[in-house]
């Protein structure tokens, strides 16, 4: 999720990557001070959300290439800073492989229909987007086409074999970390969290996989419900510590447990300046951020301005989806098609939906100076 959502907003399903710990605000007001300095920069020059045209943004076509069509809602007032990341990254994927013709097409959830139409009329041999799950779902009876949705699919869309999707959701981080803990001998997790509906999200994620890999109930802790101090004797009593929450939150909590305890989280405690306290703690996170200088990597150009680590997680999003769209435009079958992706080594489940497997690192060793 964009890190200036409201609270009320994060609740919804339609979000595709977690709170980071910045003042949150809406997407339709003034763009945060910080933010102010990135986009108008990183994305289109002059932008601001309902300011471009509707009409599309074309390529110079190259013969013998497959046409690409990315739908995203860059007009939106909600979500068109997080879809214009999303476009930046997947133009700067383009720019280097250069192995597509894309169009790009404007797309929010009243025009999505009419616009995934207009994607096929124009002879689109694969379509990327919609971004939310409404859209998605609007334009799924209409997918002839493969068809690369970047946010979850919701269980009532009916099963089609050229609707794929790839998109960042915080569950998939949370079954990692359960089968993490199971390989390396853990048996009794503490789960540390608190009423965040995310961090209740991951929670309820985690708990699910480890109890499916055979482990017992994982016993929780809410921070925001419980006497801190309760924390310290409790903490001493489990070989791991799970934490559902962001940096600060983590960083707090860490420091009432000890720093014995083998203790885990995913990427929402990966911040550019962590806490001392947070030093030693395991994090899975994005080959993005924690392998830089990896081939697949090492090819793409970073933003132009930094962003905050979530935001550009988002641009890494639109790396990946047009270079799985450039293999959705193959003739061979998709069937076990993997990627070596930078948001994560993608695999194609049976339900059409990429699982990501993200890298193990440890805070304050060298990938995580």
């Amino acid at each position: 999720m964009m890190a200036w959502l409201t609270a009320a907003v994060a609740q919804t399903p339609d979000y595709i990557i977690q709170q980071n710990q910045l003042p949150l605000q809406t997407f339709g007001r003034a763009v945060p001070p910080l933010l102010a300095e990135v986009l108008p920069k990183t994305i289109d020059p002059g932008f601001a959300p309902g300011t471009q045209p509707l009409a599309p943004v074309v390529t110079p076509p190259r013969a013998g290439l497959p046409k690409i069509v990315l739908m995203l809602p860059t007009e939106s007032k909600s979500l068109g800073e997080a879809a214009q990341v999303v476009k930046s990254g997947f133009d700067a994927a383009a720019a280097v492989d250069q192995a597509a013709n894309v169009v790009f097409l404007p797309s929010e959830e009243n025009t999505a229909v009419a616009q995934y139409r207009a994607a096929l009329a124009q002879g689109a041999n694969v379509i990327v987007g919609p971004l939310t799950r409404p859209a998605i779902a609007a334009v799924a009876p209409l997918v002839s086409v493969p068809t690369l949705a970047l946010n979850s699919l919701d269980a009532g869309i009916k099963a089609n074999p050229k609707l794929y999707s790839l998109s960042l959701t915080v569950e998939g981080e949370a079954r990692q970390l359960a089968e993490q803990l199971r390989d390396d001998g853990r048996n009794s997790p503490l789960v540390i969290g608190n009423a965040d509906p995310l961090s209740q999200r991951l929670e309820q994620a985690f708990n699910a996989e480890w109890r499916k890999l055979g482990g017992a109930p994982a016993a929780l802790f809410d921070v925001s419900r419980a006497a801190p101090e309760q924390l310290t004797a409790l903490a001493a009593q489990h070989d791991a510590l799970v934490f559902t929450m962001g940096a600060a939150e983590t960083a707090q909590a860490r420091a009432l447990t000890g720093m014995d305890e083998a203790a885990y989280a995913g990427s929402q405690i990966n911040v550019r300046s962590p806490d001392p306290v947070l030093r030693g703690m395991r994090v899975i996170d994005m080959p993005w951020f924690l392998m830089p200088q990896h081939p697949a990597v090492q090819r793409y150009a970073r933003p132009a301005q930094p962003l905050t680590r979530q935001t550009e997680r988002l641009y890494a999003l639109g790396i990946d989806a047009y270079r799985l769209a450039v293999q959705l435009a193959g003739k061979g079958p998709t069937a076990g098609m993997r990627l070596d992706g930078v948001t994560g080594d993608l695999r194609l489940g049976r339900d059409r939906q990429f699982v990501r497997h993200q890298p193990l690192a440890v805070i304050g060793s060298e990938s995580l100076q």
